[in-house]
């Protein structure tokens, strides 16, 4: 998947997520977890150790939540 299109995804959980009660952080790393295949995770984090650009600060959370 284009990190572009792997980025505006997981913004968009975050958005959904960071508009609901609770810990945003928690939901979006289960939602990862349960909808995202390996490999999406994999890219994910790999993203987000070469600097994460443009992705929502509940999703590096999330990530680190793995």
């Amino acid at each position: 998947m284009s990190p572009e299109k792997m980025v505006m995804m997981a913004n968009q959980i975050a958005g959904f997520f960071n508009s609901q009660p609770g810990d945003s952080a928690e939901r979006i790393a289960e939602h990862l977890r349960d909808y995202w295949e390996p490999r999406m995770r994999a890219q994910l984090l790999q993203y987000i150790q070469a600097g994460g650009d443009d992705l929502n600060p509940s999703v590096k959370e999330a990530a680190r939540r793995l």
